[in-house]
């Protein structure tokens, strides 16, 4: 009986996630029509890379900045304290284009959120942004693995001529995509979620900020400082999430940016690929504080989107019963067929799993197929089937970042680099 209820509450997760896959699906397709206003005065983009000991990974990405073709930037690299190099590598770039914060213990190391927060403090104290109106700052937070393409400010550029936007993030991709399957399906998975699910939310008013490649108005940062002039990035594990909320909830227009992107570097070994997603998914469950703000300050329709996407950590859970529930049920029948004598399974044992596990992988293949055009639309299709299983490690990571809330653990699990 419990096999039974957890099978088929599991199936009705599925079928009701297809249904909200499905519809986002179809709206990713639909164009987004904007609004852009008239500006004349040229912005500063001021580029933020929070690290901790990036000696590996640092020098490509501030190489890339500083070659960007467009004038008025600078990038600013917050080192939290680093044991290695990386202050070295940031005061040996373009001392014109490039500035250093050092923090240091006991004040460092106090997660990402911590870090951006110094570096915003950092730039009004020290005079870098003297005379400049708000409005027309534009900080953008990069990974310090983060390679952006050359044309990201263009691509950006026009959406902050709408006074309403306050952030636009651009794409995401892995550029280390061709060093073995792991990585592979890394890229796919984040070309899935802004390709789809990212452009979907557009038409809602719900886009979220995915931390790496994320563009926000430097007005819009100073309208999440709370009364004590903290902020605005919260001490949550996916403070990116919590800024992205309350930038909405703030009546501020998130956009998603389909035309550039940032490229970063996939987890190569899936053990430290789970203990990655597990500091994402504890960082959800600790956003459910941000449920109130929701229901008292979002309009209707991109609340609901938001509510569904912030409980998707119970629906993972709820939906990891699913194969252990498959798998009773299964051995039931086999061990009836052996009572029997003959089989008691029918077609349908088969088809039913594969219709609701692996239908969505023909939308992700032929929206993959488009980006990464040197694969193709079959070669694309069977990886989605992979990458549908790929899924799975979102089953590990939630139980291992719900056991890591329910002890109480809090530290920052950093992605160690290659």
């Amino acid at each position: 009986m419990i096999t039974e209820v957890l099978l088929w509450s599991s199936i009705a997760i599925i079928v009701m996630a297809g249904c909200y896959n499905s519809a986002l699906f179809l709206l990713s397709r639909r164009p987004v029509r904007h609004d852009h206003g008239h500006h004349d005065t040229e912005r500063l983009y001021v580029f933020l890379l929070a690290c901790l000991n990036e000696e590996k990974v640092l020098a490509e990405s501030l190489a890339r900045i500083t070659s960007l073709p467009t004038g008025n930037f600078l990038a600013l690299v917050i080192d939290d304290a680093s044991e290695d190099r990386t202050a070295d590598i940031a005061r040996a770039a373009d001392p014109a284009r490039v500035k250093l914060l050092q923090r240091h213990l006991p004040d460092a190391r106090k997660g990402k959120g911590a870090a951006l927060n110094a570096g915003i403090r950092h730039l009004r104290e020290s005079g870098i942004l003297e005379g400049r109106d708000p409005g027309d700052v534009v900080v953008c937070v990069v990974d310090a693995d983060g390679r952006l393409d050359p044309h990201v400010v263009q691509a950006v550029d026009p959406y902050f001529d709408d006074p309403r936007t306050g952030a636009t993030q651009v794409g995401v991709r892995m550029y280390n995509r061709h060093q073995g399957l792991l990585a592979r399906l890394q890229d796919m998975e984040f070309v899935i979620y802004g390709d789809i699910f990212q452009s979907a939310r557009r038409h809602f008013g719900s886009v979220g900020m995915g931390g790496n490649g994320q563009f926000m108005r430097l007005s819009a940062l100073d309208g999440l400082m709370d009364d004590h002039g903290n902020g605005p990035w919260s001490d949550s594990l996916t403070e990116d999430l919590d800024l992205g909320v309350r930038l909405i909830a703030r009546g501020w227009t998130n956009h998603h940016c389909t035309t550039a992107a940032v490229s970063q570097q996939a987890v190569l070994d899936v053990r430290r690929l789970v203990r990655q997603r597990s500091r994402w998914f504890q960082g959800h469950l600790q956003s459910a504080k941000l449920v109130p703000l929701i229901l008292r300050e979002v309009p209707v329709k991109p609340a609901v989107d938001l509510l569904y996407h912030l409980s998707s950590p119970v629906l993972i859970l709820l939906t990891s019963l699913l194969p252990l529930s498959f798998l009773v049920a299964a051995g039931a029948v086999v061990l009836g067929s052996v009572r029997a004598g003959h089989p008691l399974m029918t077609p349908m044992w088969f088809i039913g799993p594969y219709v609701l596990s692996f239908t969505a992988a023909y939308a992700y293949g032929w929206v993959y197929s488009r980006r990464e055009r040197g694969l193709g639309l079959v070669r694309a299709i069977l990886l989605s089937h992979v990458f549908v299983l790929y899924g799975y490690i979102w089953f590990a990571a939630g139980w291992w970042g719900l056991w890591r809330m329910l002890t109480g653990k809090q530290t920052w699990l950093k992605t160690a680099r290659t």
